[in-house]
C-alpha cells in the first residue's frame, strides 16, 4: 500500500487539473460549434493525464540524478530525493507510463481520423511522439531544455496551443484560428505555474546549475514576467469573447480571475520563496476553474 501511495505522490496529483484545462477549452469550443465525441474526449483526457504524469516522473528522475533536488530545495520532497523510489524503479515507471500514453494516443488518433484521414493521423502521431519526448527531455539528459531556460516555451506550446487547437481539430478535422486566443491564454496560465515553481526554487536551482528562465531574469523581472502571463491570459480570453460571444454568460469565466488577481498581489508582496509554494495550488486550480467556467459559458 505504501508503494502505491509513493507512486501517487510522485505523480503529483495537484498538477493534473492544470493539464486537462486545454482539453476542456478545446472540447467546449468544438461542442459550441456542433462537434463532440465521448470516445475522443475520454481518450484525450487519458492521453493528457498520461503526458503530465510522465513529465512529473521524468522531472523527479532528472532533477534527482543531477542533484538539483537536494536539502536546499523548498518544495515537497521528491520520490527519488527521499529514497522512496530508486533510480531503476523510476526509469521503469517512466518507460511504462510512456508506453501506456502512446497507446492511448494511438487509440485517440484512430478514433478521430480512422483510415480516411491518413495524413492527419500521421501528423498527430508525430505530435504525440514530440509531446512524449518533450515530457522526458525537460530535465533528463545532458541537453535537458528545462536547464536552459526553455521550459516555459514548451509548456506554452503543448499545454496551450497544442492542447486547445489540437483537441478542437480532433473533433472538427479543420482548424479554427480564432481559438488561438484561448489557446494562448491557457498556455500563458500554464507557463505561469512553471514560472511560479521556478521562482520558489530560484536560489537552489542557481546553486545546482539549473538555469531556468527565472534564474536568467532574476527575482524582480521574473515577477514582472509573471504579471504579464496572468494579465495577458485575461486579455486574450476577453478578446476571444468579444469577437465570438452572443450573450453575457460567455464572460462568466472572469469570476475565476478574482483569486488570480489576489494571487498577483501576494506574489508582488512576497519576500520569502517558500511562501510561494501554496500559490502553486491557487494558480493551478484557478486555471482549471477558468477553463471550466469558460466551457460552461459556451454551453449554457
Amino acid at each position: 500500500m505504501m508503494g502505491i501511495k509513493t507512486w501517487i505522490d510522485a505523480a503529483r496529483l495537484r498538477t493534473l487539473p492544470l493539464s486537462v484545462s486545454g482539453i476542456i477549452v478545446g472540447t467546449t469550443i468544438a461542442v459550441h460549434q456542433g462537434y463532440f465525441s465521448v470516445v475522443i474526449f475520454s481518450l484525450a483526457l487519458g492521453t493528457t493525464l498520461g503526458l503530465q504524469i510522465l513529465s512529473n516522473f521524468a522531472n523527479d528522475y532528472g532533477d534527482g540524478v543531477k542533484g538539483t533536488d537536494n536539502e536546499d530545495r523548498i518544495g515537497p520532497a521528491r520520490a527519488l530525493q527521499s529514497g522512496m523510489i530508486t533510480q531503476k524503479e523510476m526509469k521503469l515507471g517512466i518507460v511504462v507510463t510512456a508506453i501506456l500514453t502512446l497507446f492511448m494516443a494511438v487509440l485517440l488518433i484512430y478514433s478521430a481520423f480512422g483510415e480516411e484521414h491518413f495524413w492527419y493521423a500521421i501528423l498527430f502521431f508525430l505530435l504525440g511522439i514530440a509531446a512524449i519526448v518533450a515530457a522526458i527531455k525537460y530535465t533528463i539528459g545532458d541537453n535537458a531544455y528545462g536547464y536552459r531556460g526553455l521550459g516555459d516555451v514548451f509548456v506554452f506550446i503543448f499545454f496551450g496551443l497544442v492542447a486547445v487547437l489540437g483537441t478542437y481539430f480532433l473533433y472538427a478535422r479543420e482548424m479554427y484560428w480564432v481559438a488561438l486566443l484561448p489557446a494562448a491564454a491557457i498556455g500563458m496560465l500554464s507557463a505561469g505555474v512553471l514560472n511560479l515553481n521556478n521562482m520558489r526554487d530560484r536560489i537552489s536551482d542557481e546553486k545546482s546549475g539549473k538555469i531556468t528562465l527565472v534564474v536568467k531574469m532574476g527575482e524582480k523581472r521574473s515577477k514582472n514576467y509573471h504579471y504579464i502571463l496572468i494579465l495577458g491570459s485575461i486579455f486574450f480570453l476577453v478578446i476571444y469573447s468579444v469577437l465570438t460571444a452572443k450573450e453575457l454568460n460567455n464572460f462568466i469565466y472572469l469570476i475565476a480571475f478574482i483569486p488570480l488577481v489576489l494571487h498577483l498581489k501576494r506574489v508582488d508582496q512576497n519576500t520569502e520563496p517558500k511562501d510561494l509554494d501554496p500559490e502553486l495550488k491557487v494558480l493551478a486550480l484557478s486555471t482549471f476553474a477558468v477553463a471550466a467556467l469558460f466551457g460552461i459559458g459556451l454551453l449554457i
